[in-house]
């Protein structure tokens, strides 16, 4: 089985950073050359290791980010 490749194409922002330096950042990463996706996870200061997460495409990102707006506006 080969080495699986990651590739940060952008950088989004940063969510939070905890004391260990980690930092939980929302990314486009291309997994194994496929289609870059939103990419929601922590990953260490240098960028060589990484948390489990998720990556999701572009439509359910949006739709995440209305239903988030939508319930902040409620609050």
């Amino acid at each position: 089985m080969g080495e699986v490749t990651i590739d940060i194409v952008e950088r989004i922002g940063v969510v939070s950073v905890s004391p260990s330096g980690w930092r939980k950042e929302i990314n486009r990463v291309s997994w194994a050359g496929g289609e870059a996706k939103i990419d929601i996870r922590d990953w260490s200061e240098d960028h060589k290791y990484m948390s489990r997460g998720m990556n999701i495409n572009d439509e359910d990102a949006e739709r995440i980010a209305e239903i988030l707006n939508e319930y902040f506006e409620r609050r």
